[in-house]
């Protein structure tokens, strides 16, 4: 189980509250929209990513009384959501990846740091892996952009997908041999770090 930072820890707590004080369910959008937005971003393109950032939160405010207050941490359960969501949208996400391949324009893109070349070795290299990841079947680039882009440790997609961890070990893996046989030259998983993506 991974650890929790204290505003995680208060999810549960938040959501509880909101049951009695619908207002008090704003703490959790607070905490966990901006992170989620860049996430829908990546998968499905700004446009896109707004209204299913709101459709999110509005399920999510709607299940709230069935909220499992043993899981402290709502950010697998948001990206679950998020994730059936995009469901939705997979020819919109296919579409967009396939853009990003044909113009090399990321819709998340992070300032110049000191991990500036790297940066710029997978700025070069991403209409490829966009390419690649459009040709990924849904259920392994959930499962891989889950962990990668959105953070989420395995057993954390795991319970987003609803779905055992071994299920999403298998996927991931899966996913990366692709991706290794598609993008042969470079490494495709220094793009798909969480880190890397971050705007």
């Amino acid at each position: 189980m991974s650890e929790t930072s204290p505003s995680e820890a208060d999810d549960a707590a938040a959501i509880e509250r909101s049951r009695q004080h619908p207002e008090a369910f704003a703490e959790v959008f607070r905490r966990h929209a901006p992170e989620l937005k860049r996430y829908v971003t990546r998968r499905l393109g700004r446009d896109a990513a707004e209204d299913v950032v709101a459709e999110t939160f509005l399920a999510a405010f709607r299940q709230r009384d069935r909220y499992d207050l043993a899981r402290r941490n709502a950010r697998p359960w948001l990206y679950g959501i998020a994730t059936n969501l995009i469901g939705r949208h997979v020819r919109d996400e296919v579409r967009h990846l396939r853009a990003v391949q044909r113009t090399g324009a990321d819709p998340v893109t992070e300032p110049f740091t000191d991990r500036s070349d790297e940066r710029v070795s997978a700025q070069a290299h991403g209409p490829r892996l966009a390419g690649a990841l459009a040709s990924l079947p849904k259920g392994h680039r959930d499962a891989l952009l889950l962990v990668a882009w959105g953070g989420l440790t395995y057993p954390e997609a795991a319970h987003a997908l609803n779905v055992r961890v071994g299920t999403v070990r298998s996927r991931i893996n899966r996913a990366r041999k692709k991706l290794r046989r598609e993008l042969s030259e470079i490494n495709p998983t220094m793009f798909l770090k969480e880190e890397t993506v971050h705007g």
